[in-house]
């Protein structure tokens, strides 16, 4: 069975979001075809990516010439023009393209791409405002939500957890948080086991609910 998350992709929209995706997408050896309707920033863009073209996404002729059909999956990357986002959407809706991603600026701009047929609804803007209103406020390192209310976070250990070990410390019936793994200085990361003590130089990361992860990130 052919691995779908090697296919090419298609990103059409080359703002700083849609180019940021497309470099990293080509730097991790994915063919990428781009798609922007400004001949400047194409130019700019030539050989940097895979493939690179200037056409009007709202255009379904130019899609079809582009041979966006044959793809798998298309990301629709355009920011403040609602309106060429949306009706770009709804053609690679059209071309029945299977796994269709899309950037939205708010949450009605997210409800109408669901509604046309987008798979993925993604909010960068403020995805990445709440990962940074997180770092900024609390003793965490790094944070991430991987759903609506389950998170991620990479911060220091509790002085209370320092030197017992992770199986009889009732971390879980606590806290409500699991540690998934630990990286003390100088080593790598390393997951963690009911045997694991943990060090005050250490850095673990917590898994759990968005409340719990929270508390215990700024417990001392």
């Amino acid at each position: 069975m052919a691995d779908k998350n090697r296919d090419p992709v298609v990103v059409i929209g080359l703002g700083r979001f849609g180019t940021a995706l497309a470099l990293e997408l080509t730097r991790r050896g994915t063919e990428v075809l781009a798609i922007d309707n400004s001949r400047k920033t194409v130019q700019q863009l030539s050989g940097q990516i895979t493939h690179v073209a200037q056409a009007d996404s709202t255009d379904m002729e130019a899609l079809r010439q582009l041979g966006v059909p044959d793809f798998y999956r298309a990301v629709v990357a355009i920011g403040t023009d609602l309106e060429a986002s949306i009706l770009t959407a709804a053609l690679l809706a059209e071309l029945e393209i299977e796994d269709i991603w899309a950037k939205a600026i708010s949450k009605q701009h997210g409800q109408i791409l669901n509604r046309i047929g987008v798979h993925h609804v993604v909010f960068p803007e403020h995805d990445m405002g709440e990962r940074v209103a997180h770092l900024v406020s609390g003793r965490m390192l790094d944070y991430m939500e991987v759903e609506e209310n389950f998170a991620m976070a990479k911060t220091r250990p509790p002085k209370e957890y320092v030197g017992v070990p992770l199986g009889r410390s009732n971390l879980r019936r606590k806290h409500g948080v699991t540690i998934v793994a630990v990286k003390s200085p100088g080593v790598d990361f390393t997951y963690a086991t009911a045997d694991t003590e943990l060090s005050y130089g250490d850095v673990i990361i917590v898994s759990g609910s968005v409340e719990a992860v929270e508390r215990f990130a700024e417990l001392p």
